[in-house]
């Protein structure tokens, strides 16, 4: 099944314009298949119709991502979906999101250990095939695995994420690049 058939309702939505900024968080309210359109919940007039847009849709298991145009539909904004091309050698487009996220579980050799005080993290950047985080005085190891728990708009998520890569950010704190494994 191709991403553009699947439903989307009631997923969070991020929107962003072709330059990456975010625009703003809602939720699909109808995810028409057939017209590959989705509607979300009313948005601020600010919002200029007709231009160009990049959508990430939280979905599970993964994330996805969309090139769309906005259309204003009655009390809602509908957006034409259609599927984006590959950029600057990456399949996945990454949007900043900044937002607080925490540790709640590590994960070893496949058991899950919950932690008594989750760690607190920034969300810096999200894909649809990972997200990269900030952690002050935490030290995470390519291949470490555990979950993270974020909130977009008013929607709680729960990703269990594997460290790809990290970057020393000098002694307050380091960045870490991680790929999803699933997404709550």
């Amino acid at each position: 099944m191709s991403a553009l058939a699947a439903d989307y309702t009631m997923q969070t939505v991020l929107i962003y314009d072709t330059d990456g900024n975010h625009l703003i968080t809602t939720y699909v309210i109808m995810h028409e298949k057939d017209t590959k359109q989705i509607i979300v919940e009313t948005l601020p007039d600010s919002l200029k119709l007709n231009n160009s847009c990049k959508v990430m849709i939280l979905s599970a298991p993964v994330p996805v991502e969309f090139d769309g145009k906005i259309k204003r539909l009655g009390n809602g904004l509908c957006i034409a979906m259609f599927q984006g091309q590959e950029r600057d050698g990456r399949s996945s487009e990454r949007y900043s999101i900044k937002t607080p996220a925490q540790i709640s579980t590590l994960i070893v050799d496949g058991t899950q250990h919950q932690i008594q005080t989750p760690i607190n993290v920034t969300l810096m950047n999200i894909s649809t095939t990972g997200l990269r985080f900030r952690a002050p005085f935490y030290s995470f190891e390519v291949g470490d695995q555990f979950q993270m728990d974020f909130s977009v708009g008013t929607n709680q998520k729960k990703v269990v994420v594997k460290v790809v890569n990290n970057v020393d950010n000098g002694s307050e704190s380091s960045d870490y690049g991680c790929r999803f494994i699933t997404v709550q």
